[in-house]
């Protein structure tokens, strides 16, 4: 259980490294917007599937998840 909780951990810090990265934002910065927009949330339930996902495909898809969730960055 304590594995399974360090891989999601490590998943979703390297994720949002990943979406500051390709939308040119802080660490910081893509953590505010991910998690306002529940994508983080997202990512802690759906881990099972979304990190058998490239990191390029998650970060397209989660910036759809954010738009509609009224989130602007497209």
């Amino acid at each position: 259980m304590a594995q399974e909780i360090l891989n999601k951990v490590e998943y979703i810090v390297i994720f949002i490294s990943e979406f500051a990265r390709c939308y040119g934002l802080s660490a910081a910065q893509a953590y505010r917007y991910l998690n306002r927009y529940k994508a983080i949330d997202f990512l802690d339930e759906q881990y099972n599937v979304a990190h058998t996902q490239s990191f390029e495909d998650m970060v397209q898809n989660m910036a759809g998840y954010c738009q509609r969730h009224g989130g602007a960055i497209v």
